[in-house]
């Protein structure tokens, strides 16, 4: 018994030094402390998060904006701690004066927000006088609710929807709108902070809980309803026509035109009702919006997502067919679609169905789309990839956007790269990656690892999107195919439907690839530098030629040379990010070549590189 005691606490010390070449944040201790989270990367053996299942009736008045709502909330108190508070977001307060925002909203946009006019939360009224409201947050005092109990929560309310401003939700055209964050909801509570209290400013992104959604969304005679879920009454809000279009396009490989221009000039798509109530369901999600219109087409389509259970996918673009490039975008989304799920990252698509709207901003929400139209095909591709690959990160993978943007931003970029030429193999897509490395070692430029709230200047772009995109693909590289999708489902696993922090990414992978990559998280992803390499020397060998590369920072890069002989032929020679793993700022590599080399130029559309001048070396 001793011995084993003995060993095992020799084997959690070589975890614990494993785990702590990562510098910890002090705000992230107690969550291995408390074993919450453990340093393999696995959810801990306390682990816990809260939930909030909700009953939503919205009733949208498409000409005056006035979105009337109730809603009833079933609340689980799944953590160690009595809460003697609930915290709500009011998302919709972003358009008043009193919220803390950081975004331009034009002064004719703002008003009055949500107004309550009820709330009870288990069996006791709460008037104006006995609950806060700071900006887009609300907080109340309750009857302590124990661990492992739960409580009901009542609430009416109303609010304007914005006609300007359009800030991921509001009104598109007169008869179409993109409704989002339209309902009072409990904030996450968790094991690292605690109630979420960081105000919503429109530029940061969000963090919920997965939850339960049954809604029904009322809207007048011909407004159709696009929502996140299952529509469950489609039979009794569409004409049949249109809804057996819809269930062959949800078994059919083929595009379905589900509203065509002649159905909406007959006025044949909804129930001829004077207003319809769309009834939607959907489980186990981050969040529930909608969208209408009386004039948009619906373009529609499935595929199998994974062949193991024949499971399907439906596909969906909704959008005013002035916008020509729409008429593409259901292509697009199909293959996109399909790329995630056996491609990369080779998961089969987790919803049943989502829909790409016709909106005024670039915007994903659960099984829903919203982006604007735009004039290159290019645009049109990689806009239609990367939003939709954030259906994996952050939805499935419940990650707090508001915190951590670049755990989902950089994984839709990187499918962005990946996923776009798939589509249009003349595609080489670099988003962003000249604005890393001009911008490095700016005063503006900060640590990835910077809480996304803390960003200024331009690591408010570099740091979410570009940096850690490349990041990825630099591991993916170092590992190879078959060891990098192995750590990657290895984290996916471990962590769909919960609430990843950075450490559990960083420990999954290492975990998952069986290779310690601290080495490589921690100067890429907590430390500052330069991103530029130069060629200094080439030299004559006896084999070949040595050719030696330097490295102005710690920053780990792949490194990738077009040799150029005097016969005219060329080869191309690839070193991973490895080569820079023991920490040296130089390297030789040595080339073995009986023709004479003429020319060396190095770079890759996906290396930063600040200073190309020192790229190209003539001998």
């Amino acid at each position: 018994m001793k011995r084993f005691l003995v060993v095992f606490g020799l084997i959690l010390f070589g975890c614990q030094l494993f785990a702590q070449e990562l510098p910890l944040l002090p705000s992230m201790q107690p969550a291995y402390t408390n074993q919450t989270r453990d340093i393999s990367g696995r959810p801990g053996k306390n682990y816990w998060q809260n939930k909030a299942n909700y009953v939503l009736k919205a009733d949208f008045n498409p000409d005056t904006r006035l979105l009337k709502g109730i809603e009833e909330i079933v609340y689980e108190n799944n953590s160690p701690d009595t809460l003697k508070q609930l915290w709500f977001k009011l998302y919709p307060n972003i358009y008043t004066k009193a919220a803390i925002k950081k975004s331009k909203i034009a002064i004719a946009d703002l008003g009055d927000g949500v107004s309550i006019s009820s709330l009870k939360i288990a069996g006791k009224n709460y008037d104006a006088t006995s609950y806060t409201i700071e900006g887009t947050n609300l907080y109340v005092d309750i009857q302590p609710l124990a661990p492992r109990k739960t409580l009901k929560v009542a609430v009416s309310y109303s609010y304007i929807l914005n006609k300007g401003s359009h800030l991921r939700t509001g009104e598109i055209d007169k008869g179409a709108h993109f409704i989002a964050y339209f309902f009072p909801r409990i904030a996450v509570y968790d094991d690292v902070d605690g109630w979420n209290k960081y105000p919503y400013t429109g530029e940061e992104e969000l963090y919920n809980d997965f939850c339960d959604f049954n809604a029904e969304i009322t809207v007048p005679k011909d407004y159709l309803v696009w929502a996140t879920g299952d529509l469950t009454n489609g039979s009794t809000v569409l004409q049949p026509k249109v809804y057996d279009k819809l269930r062959l396009a949800e078994r059919c490989d083929s595009v379905i035109d589900v509203i065509t221009a002649e159905n909406l000039e007959q006025k044949k798509v909804t129930a001829n009702k004077p207003q319809n109530t769309f009834k939607f369901q959907a489980k186990n999600v981050t969040d529930f919006v909608f969208a209408t219109s009386n004039h948009y087409l619906w373009k529609s389509s499935s595929l199998i997502v994974d062949p193991k259970s024949n499971r399907r996918t439906r596909v969906d673009a909704a959008f005013n067919p002035v916008h020509k490039d729409y008429f593409e975008v259901i292509d697009f989304a199909r293959k996109s679609v399909h790329a995630m799920s056996y491609d990369f990252p080779k998961w089969p698509f987790p919803y049943p169905h989502i829909t790409v709207f016709d909106g005024l901003d670039q915007m994903e929400y659960p099984m829903m789309v919203n982006d604007n139209p735009v004039n290159n095909r290019e645009d049109a591709i990689t806009l239609t990839v990367h939003e939709i690959f954030h259906t994996m990160f952050p939805f499935y993978m419940g990650i707090n956007e508001t915190k951590y943007a670049w755990m989902d931003e950089g994984w839709a970029t990187i499918g962005e790269w990946i996923n776009g030429p798939r589509i249009d193999t003349n595609m080489v897509d670099t988003y962003g990656v000249q604005q890393t490395a001009s911008s490095s070692g700016r005063k503006d430029d900060s640590p990835i690892m910077t809480f996304t709230t803390d960003l200024k200047g331009t690591s408010t772009f570099t740091n979410p999107y570009p940096k850690p995109g490349m990041g990825y693909l630099y591991v993916w590289d170092y590992l190879g195919n078959d060891l990098f999708y192995k750590a990657l489902h290895h984290y996916i696993n471990q962590w769909q439907g919960k609430h990843p922090i950075p450490y559990d990414f960083f420990y999954s992978m290492n975990e998952g690839s069986g290779k310690n990559l601290n080495w490589f998280w921690k100067r890429w992803f907590f430390e500052d530098g330069i991103t530029d390499m130069g060629i200094t020397a080439a030299t004559k060998t006896s084999a070949g030629y040595r050719i030696t590369i330097q490295n102005k920072s710690n920053k780990p890069l792949p490194i990738d040379l077009k040799l150029t002989f005097s016969d005219g032929s060329t080869e191309k020679l690839h070193r991973n990010i490895g080569v820079w793993k023991k920490g040296d700022l130089t390297i030789q590599i040595e080339l073995t070549s009986g023709k004479k080399l003429t020319r060396i130029v190095m770079g890759d559309p996906h290396t930063p590189d600040k200073d190309r001048s020192n790229n190209t070396f003539t001998l």
